[in-house]
């Protein structure tokens, strides 16, 4: 088993490897429903790097957690989402 230091080393590799920052074109059709639940893992995972957990997230660098923002919410502004995505998010919010 690899401890999270090693975790981190290896997706440090990958993300670093050529051809990593080079963009793609991606046409897709998801459910509204995918939309919101493919932003929330987003921002679990993106939330998660400030509780010590390892992972990819944890690895990537600032820039690419705040591309990942900017696409997530991008995502929910095509799909007309975003006020019902800030609404769950107060709502879950208040438990």
């Amino acid at each position: 088993m690899l401890t999270t230091n090693e975790v981190g080393q290896v997706f440090d590799t990958i993300l670093s490897s050529p051809g990593m920052n080079d963009a793609v074109r991606i046409d897709m059709r998801i459910s509204r429903k995918n939309v919101l639940l493919l932003t929330h893992v987003i921002e679990q995972g993106l939330t998660e790097k400030g509780e010590g957990k390892g992972g990819l997230f944890a690895s990537a660098p600032e820039e690419s957690r705040q591309e990942l923002r900017d696409i997530s919410h991008d995502f929910l502004e095509k799909a007309g989402l975003t006020e019902l995505s800030e609404k769950l998010k107060s709502l879950a919010g208040t438990k």
